[in-house]
């Protein structure tokens, strides 16, 4: 993949995480935004829109970090591992979605019910499965457990503070820019990188 095609995907994936944040807020931290309505105060309006338009680009940094992570992981995977590293990302997906419910229930002091963390793992899970599929579809097979692996293993490692924050504004804050940084990555780096390939093909035909 060419500099240029790294530094536009940072760029657009960073854009993506802004747009992404701010549009979650009008609906998480929605009571901000009306506190300043009512009556209107522009400035404070849009000080919270720079406050979740930075703090987009804040995850969508941390997105960033973890997939380019998750490729070195991957490749180290494969070249130590070699065919039971498959099996070894089942097993660590299916250790993630049991951290996320039963040792986020243990730990949390709020009376929310077991059967809302149980929702939000299997949310992550079918949305990473649905997003994988599209990958193998677009690659081939064997991406499959690789992409499930991103998008549930990496995205609850990325979402961590999120998740310690009190309150769980700012876990919904984080987890839907950081799902779509991480889908929108994963999906279009074959493409960059068939691209590439395509071009370096033509100049050798030459």
């Amino acid at each position: 993949m060419k500099s240029r095609d790294i530094v536009r995907l940072f760029f657009s994936t960073l854009l993506l995480g802004a747009v992404a944040t701010l549009i979650t807020s009008f609906f998480v931290k929605a009571g901000s935004y009306k506190e300043f309505l009512q009556p209107l105060d522009v400035f404070e309006v849009f000080g919270l829109l720079l406050f979740f338009t930075a703090l987009g680009f804040v995850f969508s940094l941390i997105s960033q970090m973890g997939f380019f992570a998750y490729l070195t992981i991957n490749q180290f995977g494969l070249s130590m591992f070699k065919g039971f590293w498959s099996p070894i990302q089942i097993i660590l997906i299916a250790f993630t979605l049991f951290d996320l419910v039963y040792f986020r229930f243990r730990a949390d002091e709020s009376d929310t019910s077991l059967i809302t963390y149980i929702i939000v793992a299997l949310a992550i899970f079918i949305y990473g499965w649905i997003v994988s599929g599209i990958k193998a579809k677009e690659t081939n097979r064997k991406a499959f457990v690789p992409a499930l692996f991103f998008m549930v293993v990496v995205t609850a490692i990325e979402w961590v503070p999120g998740i310690r924050t009190s309150g769980g504004d700012y876990a919904w804050l984080m987890i839907v820019p950081l799902l779509i940084c991480n889908t929108y990555q994963l999906l279009v780096l074959h493409r960059l990188t068939n691209k590439t390939a395509i071009s370096d093909n033509k100049k050798n035909s030459k």
